[in-house]
């Protein structure tokens, strides 16, 4: 089960939701380590979104920090029988008893597998990847946070496994929208900033997708979306200058101001 999109109709505010959740919130239980570094972003996000005076204002989250899943990725391209949906299932599992209101996972390859977390509990998952696409469908996102109008195609930026299982090209094929990926240099030069980079903790930023994303908007990419954790770490460290024009949705950013708004507290006006 995923949850409906923050904000729409019959969405769960998740006030009162949730064992061991602070005042007028919901305990979040957090599907992390798959990466690390990514899941302290995100959790970093989270505070930051957060329009909070105090501690007591804040989201409380319960975090598994569980980095020796299985690689999402290796499965699914068959380059390994090891596989990562009865871990996540387990872990989402032992959530669920620690008494959570719902689920998120800031890993979008791992949104592969969210089927098997469906069925291991009735906790349900907030999705990133319906985050993101309901963020570039939302009229509030062309003429709020981002400029222009409401792209016919986007870039995804994304490992090789969330680009074999289909899950953003499905999501955004269901609303129209053209899911445009790299060529196989510009996936490449993708997979090895995320592997090779962030995952190996060597760092790395945008500058390396540069052309990739370039390419992606020649062929008619109306806005990027980066589709991958580890390349939401890879963009605090880009210049902010590096790609003018660019119109950028980060799943982890949407997946955090989704997660605030679940869990019944409100962004910061500048967020």
């Amino acid at each position: 089960m995923t949850l409906p999109d923050a904000g729409a109709p019959g969405a769960r505010t998740g006030a009162g939701a949730g064992a061991g959740a602070g005042a007028g919130g919901t305990l979040v239980g957090v599907l992390g380590g798959v990466g690390p570094l990514a899941t302290v972003l995100f959790m970093e996000r989270v505070a930051r979104l957060t329009d909070a005076a105090r501690d007591q204002d804040h989201v409380d989250m319960m975090v598994l920090q569980h980095a020796t899943v299985p690689d999402r990725t290796a499965f699914l391209l068959g380059r390994s029988t090891d596989d990562p949906g009865p871990v996540l299932a387990a872990d989402a599992r032992r959530l669920a008893r620690a008494g959570v209101g719902f689920l998120v996972l800031p890993c979008n390859t791992a949104h592969a597998f969210a089927g098997a977390i469906a069925a291991a509990t009735s906790v349900p998952l907030l999705s990133a990847v319906d985050v993101t696409v309901s963020a570039v469908l939302s009229d509030d996102t062309w003429t709020g946070r981002l400029s222009g109008s409401r792209p016919e195609a986007v870039g995804l930026l994304a490992t090789e496994g969330t680009v074999e299982s289909g899950v953003y090209l499905d999501a955004f094929a269901a609303h129209g929208i053209k899911t445009l990926v790299p060529d196989v240099a510009g996936q490449a030069a993708v997979t090895s900033l995320v592997y090779d980079g962030v995952k190996a903790g060597r760092g790395g930023d945008l500058t390396t997708l540069e052309g990739v994303v370039g390419d992606l908007r020649l062929r008619g990419a109306g806005a990027i979306v980066l589709g991958c954790t580890e390349l939401s770490v890879a963009a605090e460290a880009t210049p902010g200058d590096l790609l003018p024009g660019v119109v950028l949705v980060d799943a982890l950013d949407e997946l955090a101001r989704a997660t605030v708004l679940r869990a019944g507290r409100r962004l910061r006006a500048d967020g």
